[in-house]
């Protein structure tokens, strides 16, 4: 070997040599790290390490309310159907005859004793003529009588008539005034007879109804050729179920919204079905209505009873939950825990839903998203303004 290829060997050793303490120390280093892990593992340490995720971030947040006590209005809500209030049929009240004339028709208001058909009388007219004649005759037999008999007494003083023959004078006498007295009252009838051919409104009221047409021959087996109503007095059929049925009283008021109308009519409640119907265990509660156009018998309506005051917790719909468990809603209890609590629901308002058990109203009720939660899961309650309530939290 010559010296310039020893002096290469020498250079090659010391480049190696630093090389090769340099991967020793990293070696080294790598071993003392992972000795320091695996005791801190095996330490059991409760320190969480800096990139542990954060527990409280995965809790859900819902929304809570205290409901309180709120004095609610209650109302019920059902449908039915309109009707006159008194209806009243008006059919042929003489022996009928061929209809001559009409001069009312549905949807015009009469009054009391006003015609609305009119009966050809022409033979009933006859029939009278001839009665008043008989009249006439009967009046001159009876005064015929009369004058016959007053002659007889004056001639009896003197002896030229018997008591027999002023006997029989007198019985004619009052026989004559009997026929006369019958003429009359035969006349009387004919005229009544006739003046029942027409056909007049019973009382005052909305025609509903018109059956009969000109020409139309009617008789007493006729039915019904007008319908009226008394007064144009209307009403509401509401067909109630029995726990409604047993909330409303006489009297309390109530608006009616005819199908196909924007506009309500306040009515009030004026007689309430004693029965309920054992098919459907539902009973009629009849609310008088005053007339206007938009009410029209026959058709369907829906209707809101007013069913008093009560004092109890209120909720919004999206807290009242159900399943095949029955109705329930989610609280929160003093461990930040949702907790499912059965309770009863009562009347429904404007103001929401009353809770008729099961609640105190000093809960934290869980408002929305209750649907989604699990019985004891952990929630973050963030609470929402309650409504003014009559007691409880709210009316602090």
């Amino acid at each position: 070997m010559n010296y310039e290829a020893k002096l290469d060997a020498d250079t090659e050793q010391g480049i190696e040599q630093p090389n090769r303490r340099k991967r020793l120390l990293t070696v080294v280093a790598i071993v003392l790290g992972l000795t320091a892990i695996a005791a801190y593992m095996l330490s059991g340490s409760k320190e969480k390490p800096a990139f542990a995720p954060d527990e409280n971030a995965t809790i859900p947040s819902v929304t809570v309310v205290s409901p309180g006590s709120s004095a609610v209005e209650g109302f019920i809500n059902a449908t039915g159907t309109l009707a006159a209030r008194r209806p009243m049929p008006v059919g042929v009240v003489g022996e009928g005859g061929r209809v001559v004339s009409i001069p009312v028709e549905a949807g015009n208001w009469v009054n009391a004793g006003q015609v609305l058909a009119v009966i050809d009388r022409s033979v009933q007219t006859q029939q009278a003529q001839g009665s008043a004649a008989t009249i006439e005759v009967s009046r001159a037999d009876a005064k015929l009588a009369q004058a016959n008999l007053d002659r007889a007494l004056k001639l009896v003083e003197r002896g030229f008539v018997s008591q027999a023959d002023v006997d029989r004078l007198t019985a004619l006498r009052d026989s004559a005034a009997a026929r006369l007295r019958v003429s009359e009252a035969q006349y009387r009838e004919l005229l009544a007879r006739n003046a029942r051919l027409n056909i007049v409104a019973p009382a005052s009221g909305f025609v509903l109804e018109r059956n009969v047409e000109v020409g139309q021959v009617v008789g007493a087996g006729a039915g019904s050729l007008f319908s009226i109503a008394r007064g144009g007095e209307m009403e509401m059929l509401a067909r109630l179920s029995e726990n409604d049925l047993a909330k409303i009283s006489v009297g309390v008021p109530a608006d009616v919204t005819p199908v196909g109308s924007t506009r309500s009519f306040r009515g009030q409640v004026w007689l309430i079905s004693p029965v309920i119907d054992p098919q459907n265990r539902q009973g009629t509660a009849r609310i008088a209505l005053s007339y206007a156009p938009e009410i029209r018998p026959g058709g369907f309506a829906g209707v809101r009873v007013s069913s008093g005051n009560v004092v109890a917790p209120t909720l919004p719909e999206s807290a009242i939950l159900s399943d095949e468990k029955g109705i329930y809603v989610y609280i929160v209890d003093s461990n930040g825990k949702a907790v499912r609590r059965p309770v009863q629901i009562g009347m429904v308002s404007d103001k929401g839903i009353t809770i008729a058990s099961g609640l105190t109203g000093s809960e934290r009720v869980v408002v929305r998203a209750g649907g989604f939660l699990t019985e004891g899961e952990k929630v973050k309650p963030v609470s929402a303004p309650a409504p003014a309530t009559a007691s409880g939290p709210a009316a602090k």
